[in-house]
């Protein structure tokens, strides 16, 4: 993984990254979870000078820590090391956003977004509020 080394991960790498980790949790990315992807960086404000030519350098980063032994563990020591702090919740939401994307939130997302919580300490309180919303955004009549 020199990639990392020579193209470190900004902010909003982290933010990808996050995305693209909850995507493909479950060994098959939808087209509703890759369009959500796209649209947060389209229209998303935090996103407002990021190169989306990037996110392919950052799926494959994430694909390549997935196929390692402790990629995950590894993958959230960069998110903790190149996102600050105050980025951690708007990470779960757009990780929450992209995981109900498809209507569908399965078991390996759910497991996912639990390990998110502990690793990026998301208050439960806050995780709830930010679950809800999702939902809220994402059902169907």
């Amino acid at each position: 993984m020199t990639q990392d080394v020579t193209h470190p991960l900004t902010a909003q790498d982290c933010l990808v990254a996050v995305m693209v980790a909850i995507s493909a949790s479950d060994e098959n990315i939808r087209t509703a979870e890759l369009i959500k992807i796209q649209s947060a960086v389209n229209n998303l404000p935090v996103f407002g000078d990021y190169d989306d030519d990037r996110i392919t350098m950052v799926s494959q980063t994430v694909f390549d820590l997935f196929e390692q032994e402790d990629g995950l563990a590894a993958l959230f020591g960069l998110i903790r090391d190149n996102l600050p702090e105050r980025m951690f919740e708007t990470a779960y939401a757009l990780a929450c956003d992209v995981a109900a994307a498809d209507g569908l939130i399965l078991e390996s997302e759910l497991r996912l977004l639990e390990e998110m919580r502990y690793e990026l300490n998301i208050d439960r309180l806050h995780a709830a509020a930010i679950e809800r919303g999702a939902r809220a955004r994402h059902i169907t009549l």
